[in-house]
């Protein structure tokens, strides 16, 4: 087989997989997606088996990204028009990168670990290869393609594993279902390779099964009830930041706010940096909003910056959410922890600081809030997320562990292509499974929505539209394996890899 024939092979799989996510939401080309590599990585080399890696993952990761590219043109920072183009192309390829490497990674592993092995150690090997990897990854910076999120939000039934122990048990069993396939595809006449066949098959049925018995067993625990009001500003990125971007916020954010209160909610969320402006300072532009909250009263999560000035970082702010009411300007405070690198952040400050031009106008940088953070409120402890922090599950895990009751989340999102915010919409929905909670999402330009423990959207927004709901959710004490022990499946197939190699089985 020529290399050319190697990499259409490799970039077909990669593409297969890409088309899983919005905007194409072809979720059930996972199952089989990663079958041409699998194949690859038993015939080739170590070194060349990363490189059909790289190219799998590079149509994988490439086209799941790139709408990363919708932060083009960037005009309105003062970047020139060439430049932002430059900028955004260079983001989407730096990301997509860094996601190849963990399937160039993981092919190099398969090649190197796995040839000697049986058909059924050769898979056990790579399922906990594919999780630690992937666990490893969640740890950086960047983290959004994992091979979990390929079936969110549509793929509701399976997803419900995740309730074991969390993303990675959707990763290990995408992983298990293309190599027993790939077993039953790379083997001759025997009657062994049935086995394989059959064990893929048993394997979907029985996660079908589970799915079917979780969802219809998610009703009985729910607890007290919330009215839960929800504004989506729909504030342009361009203007957010200028007088007329403020003004227009403060405008929509107070009459969302009436309007909401005089529907007798109990809660309001608006979303991250809804009124971006210093908070607690006293501000006449922001007003008009706060006229309304000493009006009706009613608790609202106010998305604003804090002040988290430091020595190192004089003009230092804090993205947060501000839990207040009438008598109280902050009866709680949740600082975002998941930072997105350049867009509020310096990776590698050290040594890149003066070279790498950030895409946010602010003039300092944004502080990390702390991982530990623990909301309490009137109504229970809360689980809090803005943005980028929909992507990591450790993140939401934690606070469930800590007895949180409630998913709230809120994000801009207005600074992407329309499939951003589809992707986004179906993290959330992921961490409502794996967590048993509803989860309330506000979004600046959309999707905002409402999402039940089993991952149903009970109800989404348009998209670049101001919008107001109402809806009632419940909160949640239950303790999924997954909230009680963590990912305890990857350490499982880790231990079984490594004595499957010791013993080459």
């Amino acid at each position: 087989m020529q290399n050319w024939q190697k990499i259409l092979i490799a970039a077909t799989g990669g593409i297969l997989m890409g088309l899983t996510p919005d905007p194409f939401s072809l979720w059930f080309l996972a199952w089989i997606a990663l079958i041409p590599l699998w194949l690859l990585t038993q015939q080739l080399s170590i070194r060349a088996s990363m490189g059909m890696g790289a190219v799998w993952g590079f149509c994988y990761h490439g086209m799941a990204l790139f709408w990363i590219t919708g932060v083009h043109p960037m005009t309105w920072l003062g970047v020139p028009w060439l430049a932002s183009l430059a900028i955004a192309i260079g983001v989407w390829l730096f990301i997509t990168i860094w996601g190849l490497t963990l399937s160039a990674l993981w092919a190099g592993g398969m090649a190197w670990l796995t040839p000697k092995l049986s058909g059924w150690g050769r898979i056990i090997v790579a399922i906990a290869l594919f999780c630690a990897l992937e666990t490893i990854w969640s740890w950086g910076a960047l983290n959004w393609t994992a091979l979990g999120y390929t079936q969110s939000p549509h793929n509701l039934l399976m997803l419900q594993i995740t309730k074991l122990s969390g993303q990675q048990t959707m990763t290990a069993a995408i992983v298990a279902v293309n190599g027993l396939l790939a077993e039953f595809i790379n083997l001759d006449s025997r009657k062994t390779k049935w086995n394989y066949l059959g064990v893929a098959i048993a394997l979907v049925l029985s996660i079908c099964l589970y799915g079917s018995w979780a969802m219809a067993n998610t009703a009985v625990n729910n607890q007290k009830a919330l009215k839960v009001g929800i504004i989506q500003g729909n504030i342009p990125n361009p203007v957010k930041l200028k007088f007329n971007g403020i003004k227009l916020a403060v405008e929509r954010y107070a009459q969302g706010y009436e309007k909401l209160a005089q529907s007798k909610v109990e809660v309001i969320l608006t979303p991250e940096t809804a009124i971006p402006l210093l908070y607690p300072d006293q501000d006449l532009r922001r007003r008009p909003f706060d006229q309304m909250v000493e009006k009706y009263n009613i608790p609202v999560w106010m998305g604003s910056f804090g002040n988290a000035n430091s020595p190192d970082n004089p003009y230092g702010y804090s993205n947060s959410l501000f839990l207040r009411d009438r008598d109280h300007p902050i009866l709680a405070q949740f600082n975002k922890v998941r930072l997105v690198p350049i867009g509020e952040f310096i990776p590698f400050k050290q040594v890149l600081g003066g070279l790498i031009k950030r895409l946010s106008p602010l003039r300092g940088e944004v502080e990390a809030g702390k991982t530990d953070q623990i909301i309490d409120s009137s109504w229970g402890r809360l689980i809090m997320a803005i943005c980028y922090e929909s992507a990591y599950p450790a993140h939401f895990r934690y606070q469930a562990a800590a007895g949180g009751k409630l998913i709230f989340t809120a994000s801009n999102n207005a600074h992407y292509a329309e499939t951003m915010p589809a992707q986004h919409h179906a993290q959330d929905v992921a961490r409502a499974i794996e967590s048993d909670r509803w989860a309330v999402r506000a979004t600046n330009t959309g999707y905002s929505g409402i999402v039940d423990p089993n991952g149903r959207t009970i109800w989404i927004s348009g998209i670049n539209t101001y919008e107001t709901h109402v809806d009632t959710v419940f909160l949640r004490s239950t303790q999924t394996p997954y909230v009680q022990f963590g990912d305890w499946m990857t350490g499982v197939f880790c231990v079984g890899a490594a004595i499957i190699k010791f013993l080459r089985l």
